[in-house]
């Protein structure tokens, strides 16, 4: 896929972010052209290489169009999580760092399923925290409706008091 300056990208696990521009950089002997990336509030860039962006995980943002299926995703999926910690914690970790929203809308549902009926043990609490800001961010710079559904449904599942 051929990504144009002002594309919203997203680069694991870093986030996301707008290209900014390509530029040429030598490698060894040879020049080769790159995607340039200025994440906002930081003074950090990354430079994926036109070639193969996908083999960095640079992928495009949701759109607009996307958000139906990720409020459903977000609404009911259910995820077979393991019981025990290291595989669960393992499994979790990948879907995080893979950074692909409706995996991580699958794994929010899950997780929240497991606050409301227990609590969550610190670090999936943490991981649930994580995985409600990398959809946050995607849903971000989108207006329409499903992205104000899509936020409002992310807030509230976070707020949620598993204890009431």
């Amino acid at each position: 896929m051929a990504f144009e300056p002002g594309d919203r990208v997203v680069l694991p696990p870093y986030g996301i972010d707008v290209i900014s521009g390509t530029c040429q950089r030598p490698v060894g002997q040879q020049t080769h052209a790159y995607y340039e990336l200025q994440f906002a509030h930081t003074a950090s860039r990354a430079y994926v290489p036109v070639a193969a962006p996908q083999n960095a995980g640079m992928r495009a943002a949701l759109t607009e169009s996307d958000l139906p299926e990720l409020l459903a995703q977000l609404q009911d999926s259910s995820l077979d999580l393991p019981r025990q910690w290291a595989a669960r914690q393992r499994l979790v970790t990948e879907i995080i760092a893979s950074g692909r929203p409706l995996e991580l809308a699958v794994l929010t549902c899950e997780l929240r399923r497991w606050n409301i009926k227990r609590g969550l043990p610190d670090l999936d609490r943490q991981a649930f925290r994580r995985a409600i800001k990398l959809l946050e961010q995607e849903v971000g710079g989108l207006t329409d409706q499903n992205a104000r559904a899509v936020q409002h449904f992310l807030d509230r599942a976070w707020n949620e008091n598993p204890h009431n």
